[in-house]
C-alpha cells in the first residue's frame, strides 16, 4: 500500500514523525512550565526565555570554549538553573501569597528583558549550531528514511519527561517537593528547609526548558525569538492537559504535536491554529482540561 487516504505514505509518515518531534517539544517545554505551576503556583512566563537561553549557552559553549553537545547537555542546564535559582530568591519568593497574575506579569517582563538583551548582542538572525556527529545521518526503515537525531530528541525528550513524572509523583524526594508547596509549616517542623525546596523546584523547571533548548539547537535555527515564538502554543498545551498536572502536559504535548502533523497533511492551512481550536473546545466541555482536577 503506496497511499493512506489519497497521501503517499512516505509524506503521510513524515508529517507524522514531524508531529512526533514537534510534540516531544511540546512535552518537555510544558513540563517545565506543569512543574512550576503545580508546586509554585507561579505562572512562568519566562519559561520560552529559558529554553533560548538554553540553546545560546550551548552554541556559546561551543564556538567560544570549544565544548561538544554532550558536555553542553549537562552545562546548559546548570547555568540556566543557577539562573533560575536568582530569579527565584530575588524575585518570586516575594509573590508566592499573591494572585498568580503578579508572577505571570513579572515572568513575562524578565522574558521581555532577556529578549532584548540578547537580540542586541546577536542580533535577530539565527545561528546555526551542528549535529552531533554520533548522530549524524539517517536510519532507512524500509517505508520511510528516518533522521538518526530526531530519533534522539524523541527517545531523549519522552524519557526525560516520564523520568521527572516518576521522580515527583513516585518517590519521597517528590512527596517532599510536594508537601514543602502544600503545607510549609508542618514540612518545616520536621527540619526540612522548605525556601531550599521551593527554590530547586524552580531551577529544575529552568533546567528542564534548558535542555529543551540544547536538544532543540541543531534542529532549528538559534535566534532571541525562538522561545517567545514557541511558548504560547506550549501555554496551550498546559490549559489543554490541565494546569499543574505532569503527566496531563506531557500526554497532551505528544498528542497535539501528532495532531498538529496530521493536520498539515490533510489541512496545512489550519496547522496553525489547530492546537488552539482544541484548546476552546477542552475549555468549553471541561475547564479544569483533560487531566486537570475539577474544583
Amino acid at each position: 500500500m503506496s497511499e493512506i487516504f489519497g497521501i503517499p505514505i512516505q509524506a503521510f509518515l513524515g508529517q507524522l514523525l514531524l508531529g512526533l518531534v514537534n510534540g516531544s517539544f511540546y512535552a518537555m517545554l510544558s513540563l517545565g512550565l506543569a512543574v512550576i505551576f503545580g508546586l509554585l503556583g507561579i505562572v512562568n512566563f519566562a519559561h520560552g526565555a529559558l529554553y533560548m537561553i538554553g540553546a545560546y549557552v550551548a552554541w556559546f559553549s561551543l564556538e567560544k570554549f570549544g565544548l561538544n553537545y554532550w558536555v553542553a547537555l549537562v552545562v546548559s542546564p546548570l547555568v540556566v538553573g543557577l539562573l533560575g535559582v536568582v530569579i527565584e530568591r530575588l524575585f518570586l519568593k516575594r509573590l508566592y501569597k499573591l494572585d498568580p497574575l503578579y508572577g505571570l506579569l513579572l515572568t513575562f517582563g524578565l522574558a521581555l528583558i532577556a529578549e532584548g538583551i540578547f537580540r542586541d548582542q546577536f542580533g535577530v538572525s539565527g545561528q546555526q549550531y551542528p549535529v552531533p556527529e554520533l548522530l549524524q545521518g539517517a536510519t532507512n526503515l524500509g517505508f520511510m528514511v528516518l533522521p538518526n537525531y530526531r530519533a534522539w530528541v524523541v527517545v531523549s525528550c519522552l524519557s526525560i519527561c516520564f523520568g521527572t513524572w516518576f521522580l515527583i509523583e513516585k518517590t519521597s524526594l517528590g512527596a517532599t517537593l510536594r508537601a514543602s508547596t502544600e503545607n510549609p509549616a508542618l514540612v518545616q517542623a520536621f527540619g526540612i528547609n522548605v525556601p531550599l525546596m521551593v527554590t530547586l523546584t524552580y531551577a529544575g523547571g529552568a533546567g528542564l526548558a534548558a535542555i529543551a533548548g540544547v536538544l532543540a539547537a541543531p534542529v532549528i535555527q538559534i535566534t532571541p525569538l525562538m522561545g517567545s515564538n514557541l511558548i504560547i502554543v506550549v501555554f496551550a498545551v498546559v490549559v489543554i492537559g490541565g494546569m499543574g498536572s505532569i503527566l496531563g502536559s506531557i500526554l497532551t504535548g505528544v498528542m497535539l504535536g501528532l495532531l498538529e502533523g496530521l493536520t498539515k497533511v490533510f489541512y496545512p492551512e489550519a496547522s496553525s491554529i489547530v492546537v488552539f481550536v482544541i484548546m476552546v473546545i477542552v475549555l468549553m466541555v471541561r475547564p479544569a482540561g483533560l487531566f486537570g482536577k475539577e474544583k
